[in-house]
């Protein structure tokens, strides 16, 4: 590999997430938003989906901006502080980000998240719906905590856990954490003359933990700490991760050039991963029967549709995870399931013509979708 080969795990992502620290994006000084800056990472991000990419923003920088126009002092806020600087700033936020694409023939979506929106299976699949939707329109999804509302309790607290959430929910290849630091090393290197960064990390040890320390602005809730809890969730989902300096422009270039940073690898694919889950890690709450043309159209990789459903047992809400059995009573698979139990029992048999007379226009195509279930002989 030459200084300027790109790796495979980069230039062979379909789907990346990015994450962007508030102290990347807002001047510490000034409190102001970094225009330049934000320019070249849209010239990146636009350059990716001319490429054929998928690319999703975590962003922070809501809060940073918001308490520089409410005049809040600089010390650690309280949380109705923060709620209050998060209401201004994400306005200032969005139309920025809504500006620079804009000039680039990009639209851009605001997504606000919660803990809750990626942790219960029914918000969940809303939510990563909503971003697949997005994002198969050409649409840039920018994705931040919702911070007006959330609580301590419900709260992630900081963006680099939030984006291996996200990468995970959307089986994403790639996540981007950039950050004020070219990477992992093995001790503070402001501090210590002989750290030195880790190129590659194949697994999160106790060796790795206790090379993280705390956050390093005033304006950053994270810190090497948090970026190591994202590698777990990150890697445990099938998907890469990157520590990349966020301090030069056009940020995502170096990955291009294969500048130094430190790279997480997974062990599997974010499919494969997903399905594992799907699998294995969720109990079931529900069994549905599949007539004899469905067996045949989950086993050609399509989804299940109400049209191919025979019975439903069990009670379960929608993103439960269900059994898909056969004709012959054999489990085929599992799944997390589009409709309530009580929904799926209505519409069973049903066409969606007929479907939408029984619940509305607001339905689902599928009762099972094919990105949600994990078949056995998949």
């Amino acid at each position: 590999m030459t200084a300027t080969s790109p790796r495979r795990e980069w230039t062979n992502a379909k789907r990346i997430v990015v994450k962007i620290g508030s102290a990347l994006l807002v001047d510490s000084a000034s409190g102001r938003l970094r225009s330049t800056w934000l320019n070249s990472l849209a010239d990146d991000v636009a350059g990716l989906i001319a490429d054929g990419k998928d690319v999703v923003l975590v962003s922070s920088g809501a809060i940073a901006l918001g308490r520089h126009v409410l005049g809040l002092p600089r010390r650690a806020l309280e949380l109705e502080e923060s709620q209050a600087a998060a209401a201004v700033g994400q306005i200032s936020l969005a139309a920025a980000y809504r500006d620079v694409f804009s000039a680039r023939g990009h639209t851009v979506a605001q997504v606000l998240l919660t803990l809750g929106d990626t942790e219960e299976r029914r918000r969940y699949l809303n939510a990563r719906r909503t971003i697949d939707t997005l994002l198969a329109r050409k649409a840039v999804p920018v994705v931040n905590e919702n911070d007006t509302v959330a609580t301590t309790e419900i709260r992630y607290g900081d963006n680099d856990r939030l984006s291996a959430r996200v990468a995970s929910m959307i089986t994403a290849d790639v996540l981007v954490l950039l950050s004020d630091i070219d990477g992992l090393y093995t001790a503070p290197p402001g501090t210590d003359k002989s750290a030195r960064r880790i190129d590659e990390v194949r697994a999160i040890t106790a060796e790795i933990e206790a090379m993280a320390g705390g956050a390093a602005s005033a304006f950053s809730r994270g810190g090497m700490k948090t970026k190591i809890e994202a590698g777990k969730i990150a890697l445990a989902s099938g998907t890469h991760m990157v520590i990349a300096s966020g301090q030069r422009i056009n940020p995502l270039r170096q990955l291009v050039e294969n500048a130094p940073s430190t790279w997480f690898l997974a062990q599997s694919d974010p499919v494969a991963a997903r399905k594992r889950w799907i699998a294995g890690q969720l109990d079931a709450l529900g069994v549905i029967y599949l007539d004899q043309g469905a067996e045949k159209a989950l086993a050609s990789g399509k989804s299940l549709l109400p049209a191919g459903v025979t019975r439903v047992e069990g009670h379960f809400e929608r993103g439960d995870a269900v059994v898909l059995r056969g004709t012959s009573g054999t489990e085929l698979g599992r799944g997390l399931v589009a409709y309530s139990s009580e929904d799926a029992l209505r519409i069973i048999g049903k066409k969606s013509s007929e479907i939408a007379e029984i619940l509305g226009p607001d339905f689902r195509t599928e009762i099972v979708h094919r990105d949600d279930m994990a078949l056995s002989r998949s």
